[in-house]
């Protein structure tokens, strides 16, 4: 399989016809059908469903298209980090979980980029999961998460930092008026919470017996929408303290007690190929990390 096929292949599925493909990669009709055929027979399936005026993605067509997403995101990142000159250069990629521990990450970075100016970074937000999977396939070279997670498979370095877990609500919800979140106060309400993996055994441990009377009514990816939520007084969402603005607004965070807090810990795969750019943001820090409580 190259390359230059898997382009071909993607183009075709985000045009939707052979001729608008063929228009976009400068190619013959008969050229592209002849490519997106012989794809077809090397790998034993059916990619398209051909039409009379668009052609959709069967199912194997739609994991094809992720994972070349993925595969030729990778070549580019590659190719980047190798194109450099005397200077250390090259792109970066960290995910990240909602924490404001990725303030660290940002003193960090701007620190190394006065250090090396050509250095990138690219950033993607996500769970835990979301982020470890992508560590994982080589797409990430780095991950700031909220602990508990399952890291055995990666090496990591925990910081000395902290998230606050509490709930958000509106200003009108009867909790409202409290100053902090009994494991008691909270059970029958609804409430929304995070669909990391680690979180319901972090937040049973903390109920206690109050948790087989959790009324879950949803779980969410990133916090901002389900703030949203809370806003309209659909739900209370279990969350961690800062991420999200209340100042001048209807909503309200209000930390459990006793506290729920997690670690937060810097993330990267097991005998990684890091490029050099990779190699000297983690030197940085390790080596602030070894210097000073963050």
């Amino acid at each position: 399989m190259e390359l230059r096929v898997l382009n071909y292949f993607l183009t075709v599925a985000r045009e939707k016809t052979i001729s608008k493909a063929a228009e976009v990669l400068h190619l013959s009709q008969p050229t592209l059908s002849k490519q997106l055929k012989e794809l077809e027979e090397e790998l034993g399936v059916t990619l398209f469903i051909r039409g009379n005026r668009s052609i959709t993605l069967t199912e194997d067509g739609v994991y094809l298209a992720n994972r070349a997403k993925e595969i030729l995101s990778l070549v580019e990142l590659t190719t980047s980090n190798l194109l450099q000159n005397e200077t250390i250069s090259g792109k970066i990629t960290i995910g990240a979980g909602e924490t404001r521990g990725f303030e660290f990450i940002g003193s960090v970075i701007h620190q190394l980029r006065e250090i090396h100016p050509e250095i990138t970074f690219q950033l993607h937000s996500g769970n835990a999961d979301d982020v470890l999977e992508k560590i994982e396939h080589g797409l990430l070279d780095f991950g700031l998460v909220i602990n508990p997670v399952e890291m055995q498979a990666y090496e990591y370095l925990q910081l000395s930092l902290e998230d606050r877990w509490g709930i958000l609500v509106n200003t009108a919800h009867p909790l409202a008026q409290k100053e902090v979140i009994a494991p008691g106060d909270i059970q029958e309400n609804p409430i929304m919470v995070s669909n990391q993996s680690f979180v319901d055994n972090q937040l049973a441990s903390w109920l206690g017996e109050h948790f087989e009377q959790l009324n879950v009514i949803g779980r969410y990816n990133l916090l901002y929408n389900a703030s949203l939520l809370a806003k309209e007084n659909i739900a209370s969402i279990l969350c961690i303290d800062g991420i999200i603005n209340t100042d001048n607004t209807n909503l309200k965070f209000i930390p459990f007690s006793p506290p729920l807090t997690a670690g937060i810990s810097i993330v990267w795969k097991k005998n990684p190929t890091f490029s050099s750019a990779a190699k000297e943001f983690l030197r940085l820090i390790e080596n602030i990390s070894r210097r000073q409580p963050f």
